[in-house]
């Protein structure tokens, strides 16, 4: 592989020092030539193996058993992750469904059975936020399970009955009466491509669950609102069924006012700030807290109440809160960032750097409307130039495959498909780990087609590059 690369640099190089040859070295343009050779130089000083890497928004980690990636996590001194305390935010939204039930038991029971009847949109069985979700739901109210000790996370299927062997029905008193609370049906929003976390597939879901179980249905549970309000636009609303999701995206906050019933903030303003910011400490070779949990120069610094910091993890994790009928309209903007974090550094301190950076799936709801537009606010505070990718959300490839010149940037934000190919991206990384020769040849081609002296030069680099290749 190396070689082909190096015989494929040794083409380009006869081109470009040949155009070079061509032209004449005192035109405005092979200036401009010169600072992009050099600018390419400068990128290269560092291999890409051991320029600053953050994981974001999914954590290294088996799908399977749930155990973190610690080879992924430490790759090198400058690797973090970035997200949110999931067990912490599931336990905030199963909270908030309780107490919904609880606050509204007098209208909640449709049907008037004496049993609460919910089902439940799973994201994806393999991510640990939909797990940590739907066991914060079902620890919450009763009905979880415990397998390997820890509760069962998997779908039920359908569960009129109460039989199902990943669920209990649980008892739920209030106001001195008993209930009995029982999880209809739950399942993996995954579509026929192979997309998890999909809202149209829980649009389905919701259809068909309506038709079986009726006004059985008392209260939606969803792992998120990209399918919770899918099946809130499509069902719940209509029928004014208390519907709950996770995310506090823009169009779910909105929708408490009709009914919605409400989801939980995971300070994806907080996640922004922090996906960039350990990338411009680390850039900047200063403390990583730095504009963190210490104020920098310009004032920022965060609270302890809206993140941690796991060192043996090498994770930072934002805080979670349930937005409600009670306080929504604070929460009606996801978009705006973080008022203690919003202050400008000076571009003569922190200069300008390049960043690679994804969306495993550009159509994620969260994602795509909320964290990627909190990303392109901080990345200018931050004066990062910051090239943004978006994934189908279905294959590796289809964003691994756009990482085809990792030397032209400075730093990678790295936002996985699944959790289990972080090796994906950091072989990549590895592969092309020594970069400085073809960079710094490529600009002793520019030098030379300034100074004028092409020919000369010309057969110098060849031999260079030859010689390489040879040694590979």
């Amino acid at each position: 592989m190396r070689k082909k690369v190096v015989a494929m640099m040794m083409a380009a190089a006869l081109v470009v020092s040949t155009a070079a040859c061509g032209s004449s070295g005192s035109s405005s343009s092979s200036k401009s030539e010169s600072n992009t050779g050099s600018q390419a130089a400068a990128t290269s000083e560092v291999a890409n193996k051991d320029k600053p890497l953050v994981w974001f928004n999914r954590q290294p980690s088996n799908s399977s058993t749930g155990e973190l990636d610690k080879t992924a996590l430490n790759f090198n001194k400058d690797t973090y992750y970035v997200g949110f305390d999931a067990n912490q935010g599931a336990e905030v939204q199963g909270q908030m469904v309780k107490d919904y039930i609880e606050k509204n038991i007098d209208k909640i029971d449709r049907n008037g059975d004496g049993v609460i009847g919910y089902v439940l949109a799973i994201g994806d069985i393999g991510h640990n936020d939909s797990i940590a979700r739907t066991r914060g739901v079902r620890k919450a109210l009763g009905t979880g399970v415990e397998k390997d000790g820890e509760i069962n996370s998997a779908p039920t299927g359908t569960n009129t009955d109460g039989k199902a062997a990943e669920v209990q029905d649980a008892e739920l008193e209030v106001n001195g009466k008993k209930y009995v609370v029982r999880e209809l049906a739950s399942q993996e929003m995954k579509n026929s491509a192979g997309a998890t976390w999909d809202a149209a597939t829980a649009g389905n879901a919701i259809g068909t669950w309506s038709s079986s179980f009726g006004d059985s249905i008392d209260v939606v549970v969803s792992n998120n609102d990209g399918m919770g309000m899918s099946m809130f636009n499509a069902w719940s609303k209509d029928n004014k069924v208390p519907t709950f999701g996770y995310d506090a995206n823009s169009d779910a906050v909105a929708a408490i006012a009709e009914g919605y019933g409400g989801t939980v903030s995971q300070h994806a303003d907080v996640q922004a700030y922090l996906t960039l910011r350990v990338l411009r400490n680390a850039l900047d070779g200063v403390d990583v807290d730095t504009g963190i949990g210490t104020a920098d120069e310009a004032g920022n610094v965060l609270s302890e109440d809206v993140y941690k910091y796991s060192e043996e993890e090498r994770s930072y994790y934002a805080l979670n809160a349930a937005v409600t009928a009670d306080n929504y309209k604070d929460f009606t903007d996801s978009t705006v960032v973080w008022k203690p974090v919003s202050n400008q550094l000076d571009s003569s301190k922190h200069p300008t750097k390049k960043v690679w950076l994804n969306i495993y799936n550009a159509s994620d709801n969260f994602l795509s409307s909320t964290y990627q537009p909190l990303l392109q606010n901080y990345d200018d505070l931050l004066n990062l130039d910051v090239e943004y990718i978006g994934g189908d959300g279905q294959t590796e490839s289809n964003v691994t495959n756009r990482l085809g010149n990792p030397n032209q940037y400075d730093a990678f934000a790295i936002n996985m498909v699944k959790t289990d190919n972080a090796a994906s991206y950091t072989a990549i990384l590895n592969q092309y780990s020594q970069p400085f020769k073809a960079n710094n040849l490529q600009r002793d081609l520019y030098v030379s087609y300034i100074e004028g002296n092409c020919i000369e030069t010309h057969m110098k680099i060849y031999r260079k590059l030859y010689q390489a290749y040879i040694r590979l």
